[in-house]
């Protein structure tokens, strides 16, 4: 288990040799490796935290750029005539047009729908907000994840890999921030989780 918690580690006092236990011996009589606990302190600690609040913020800016991006029309992926505020939709493109495998009729089916829209563009806000200002960690990544890997499901195939691609990839990095805490250092999470609201619901922290 890795402990990224504490800046210090703690000493283990010394055990005389006369006193020790003998080691057990595992297949053809060789003694057998202890499991021991892998703990992250001291510098290793910090420089830990802050790549973890770094990757936290990227990730949090490619959710927010590509909803800005949408929202706008602001050419990087989304041509100004295409922009949302304009009319424009922002599935209709990747849906209608990239999706493709197993299942290509679903995604064709719903392009374009202004509920789909309303729920991918909100999707795309949330996720950014809550990932760079490091609140609701868990709400984030369980729906990044979740956004990630139907995306995932409509490329199938992906070009360069029989399976795997970068969608699998951000869906588990969002998970491992969210279960390491990232969201306390360059971030608010520590006071989000110190409000009565959180506090009392401990699934928004």
């Amino acid at each position: 288990m890795v402990n990224i918690a504490n800046d210090r580690g703690t000493s283990t006092p010394a055990v005389p040799v006369a006193a020790a236990e003998k080691p057990e011996l595992g297949a053809r009589g060789r003694a057998a490796v202890p499991d021991t606990v892998f703990t992250v302190t001291g510098r290793t600690a910090v420089a830990t935290r802050y790549l973890l609040a770094g990757i936290r913020l990227a990730l949090g800016w490619v959710f927010l750029w590509a909803f800005l991006d949408k929202l706008f029309g602001l050419g990087r992926g989304t041509p100004a005539a295409n922009a949302w505020l304009d009319g424009g939709s922002p599935t209709a493109g990747f849906l209608g047009k990239a999706a493709t495998g197993p299942f290509a009729g679903l995604y064709h089916s719903i392009a374009g729908n202004a509920v789909i829209d309303v729920l991918f563009m909100a999707a795309l806000l949330g996720i950014g907000v809550a990932l760079i200002l490091g609140i609701g960690m868990r709400i984030a990544a369980a729906a990044g994840a979740l956004l990630t890997v139907l995306m995932w499901t409509a490329v199938l195939p992906p070009d360069s890999n029989p399976f795997m691609d970068d969608h699998l990839i951000y869906a588990a990095v969002l998970v491992l921030l969210a279960l390491l805490g990232a969201g306390t250092t360059w971030g608010l999470g520590r006071r989000w989780a110190a409000t009565p609201l959180v506090r009392s619901n401990t699934w928004l922290t």
